[in-house]
């Protein structure tokens, strides 16, 4: 009978081994995305004293259970880490054997990486508490604890606390999302309850950003809510942005969408857009970001349109359902950019018909010669748009 450290021998002259120096060159000093993906099998307790930087984590008894979510493609090159290089060699070989045609096991583990005196990073360790409420979040591989972690601490500003900003609110509240900002000068009016889901009878007379931190806490006491009982203009609007990572934009009127446009493009803060009229409901994401290529708000709409030309809810109506649809929307578009998955509707326009329950995909183009930002953030200037916009 063959003790264990005659099948380890077995295991090892099957298996291809790497060192923590060759690990080093190609994955840290690599080509990122095209390089080798690093698999930590360690167990939580492990894991939590410090990992390598890109590392993904799946505990030894759940790696060949869990990798085809992780890596599909049975080509692409792994390299498998545990404390030792016992278990990572042991899982090199089951690795081998569904079939993956690159896999090592790195010699030493993670206490040869250590010992080189390589960089780590320690995790965000989650409470018993978040483990079992952000579960269903932590079973997702495109999320996991890391993914938990990066929610915890996000940043995420809410213009209004009306239709749009009730839904979004909630779910990125529920998510997790570590600070929730909320600006709004309004009071809750009956008229409100129809659609926004933030506030109730109770609290007629309230403001709204007081009643909105009152709901959310009560539904993740995680979250810190921050009220800003106020409406922006040019003179705090860089103030209040430049302390979030983006903005959920539920503006009901033009001169803040224009500003908001202007100094997010001045900052660099990407803008979850959406707007609501009658049964028809829109959405898409402002990035920011040069490299993106994505449009901003006034390469879709250089000016204002003239007075009286654009209703407001408030004149025209809106069905109660519709914000609740498409704010949900923009709490996806959130969670998408705060996790860094999946594509953003960077350059897309999602239109929804309530009345024929119809969707479509329009597509939006960069302006070259767009007045603001085709500028340089720094030439970038801010002003109060109400005048154009003939509001009082």
């Amino acid at each position: 009978m063959a003790t264990f450290n005659e099948v380890l021998s077995q295991v090892k002259q099957g298996i291809h081994e790497v060192s923590a120096e060759d690990t080093k060159a190609r994955v840290l000093d690599g080509n990122g995305s095209s390089g080798p993906v690093l698999v930590d099998v360690r167990e939580r307790d492990e894991y939590e004293q410090g990992f390598i930087p890109t590392a993904e984590w799946i505990p030894r008894g759940f790696l060949e259970l869990k990798i085809e979510d992780l890596v599909a493609d049975r080509d692409r090159e792994v390299i498998v880490y545990c404390a030792g290089g016992v278990r990572s060699a042991l899982g090199a070989r089951s690795l081998s054997e569904l079939g993956y045609t690159k896999v090592s096991s790195m010699a030493g583990g993670f206490r040869a990486w250590k010992n080189a005196g390589y960089p780590f990073e320690r995790p965000r360790v989650l409470t018993p508490e978040q483990l079992k409420r952000y579960s269903r979040h932590i079973m997702l591989p495109e999320v996991g604890e890391a993914g938990q972690g990066k929610l915890l601490d996000a940043k995420v500003l809410f213009l209004g606390a009306g239709g749009l900003g009730s839904p979004s609110a909630l779910y990125l509240a529920a998510a997790g999302v570590g600070t929730i900002g909320i600006v709004d000068d309004d009071v809750v009016d009956e008229s409100n309850l129809q659609r926004q889901v933030l506030h109730n009878i109770e609290r007629l007379g309230m403001t709204k950003v007081e009643s909105a931190r009152k709901t959310l806490q009560a539904l993740n006491p995680d979250v810190k809510v921050i009220p800003i009982e106020d409406r922006l203009d040019s003179s705090n609007v860089l103030d209040i942005i430049s302390q979030y990572d983006l903005i959920v934009d539920g503006a009901d009127n033009f001169p803040t969408r224009y500003l908001l446009n202007d100094a997010s493009l001045k900052l660099g803060k990407p803008v979850v857009h959406a707007s609501i009229f009658r049964f028809e409901g829109q959405v898409t994401t402002f990035t920011a970001n040069p490299a993106d290529g994505g449009p901003c708000y006034r390469c879709l709409y250089p000016d204002p349109p003239p007075p009286g030309m654009a209703p407001s809810c408030q004149e025209a109506g809106v069905l109660g359902v519709l914000p609740g649809m498409i704010g949900t929307l923009q709490a996806n578009e959130a969670l998408k950019i705060i996790l860094g998955v999946g594509e953003t509707l960077s350059g897309r326009l999602l239109v929804f018909d309530a009345l024929e329950t119809s969707w479509r995909t329009m597509k939006l183009r960069k302006d070259p010669e767009c007045r603001v930002c085709s500028k340089p953030p720094e030439q970038i200037e801010l002003i109060d748009y109400e005048q154009f916009c003939n509001v009082q």
